[in-house]
């Protein structure tokens, strides 16, 4: 047990030696995982791209290091080898310091936890009200199938329109009140391609510099002047 404690204590000693202010630790485990490859993965240039990975036998622990410059999205993706690629890809927002990810390998995404990081915690929060707009656009086109009376259909259709509507009021209405969040650029980016040019010049001109000029920031910008 001595000597057990021993390696631990030696690995940590060299992991803290090795990691920089800049370094993102995602560490976590995944339960009942025995076998599999686990890959640490970030878009560039709308590419989704490796930038770590790890084979993993007999026990689901993991840990990746990474260096960064700004908070961005990052995804942990696991390869079970089963040829299912649903529920095998979790996203978060990573940023420097620690990150606990505890999940399971039969509902890697779905039971997925995530700690350590404040970005992460306002994208889980943006991503919660986004599930709600889309069940309910996902109930109203289920009725609407189901309907004949052209009226009920017309009424669905509005109630359909101002769900669309509400969305988007959500989304600027999270910009504004998270301008200190790099995940503020991110959705703008990313879920903000019809939405008012004005409003999406309104939120990047309430982003820091240092926001604003991290990579979602600089696309974002880049997104405003193309737009008419």
């Amino acid at each position: 047990m001595k000597r057990i404690l021993l390696v631990v204590f030696s690995i940590s000693i060299l992991i803290s030696c090795t990691r920089s202010e800049n370094t993102m630790l995602v560490s976590g485990n995944i339960q009942g995982l025995k076998k599999g490859w686990l890959y640490l993965q970030k878009t560039e240039d709308s590419l989704l791209i490796n930038v770590d990975s790890l084979e993993i036998r007999g026990d689901g622990a993991f840990s990746f290091q990474y260096e960064m410059e700004h908070p961005e999205l990052f995804y942990l993706y696991l390869d079970k080898a089963d040829n299912n690629d649903v529920n095998d890809r979790i996203p978060f927002f990573g940023e420097k310091g620690n990150i606990w990810i505890s999940t399971s390998w039969n509902q890697f995404e779905k039971q997925a936890k995530i700690t350590g990081s404040k970005h992460h915690d306002d994208f889980a929060e943006y991503k919660e009200m986004m599930s709600n707009f889309n069940k309910r656009d996902l109930e109203l086109a289920q009725t609407a199938f189901s309907e004949s009376d052209t009226l009920k259909i017309d009424s669905l259709e509005s109630l359909a329109e101002r769900n669309y509507i509400n969305r988007y009021r959500y989304l600027l209405n999270f910009s504004l009140t998270h301008p200190n969040s790099y995940v503020t650029p991110y959705i703008a980016l990313t879920n903000g391609e019809e939405a008012n040019p004005i409003y999406l010049d309104s939120i990047y001109s309430i982003l820091p510099d240092s926001i604003a000029s991290s990579k979602y920031g600089r696309a974002l910008k880049e997104m405003v002047d193309r737009l008419p």
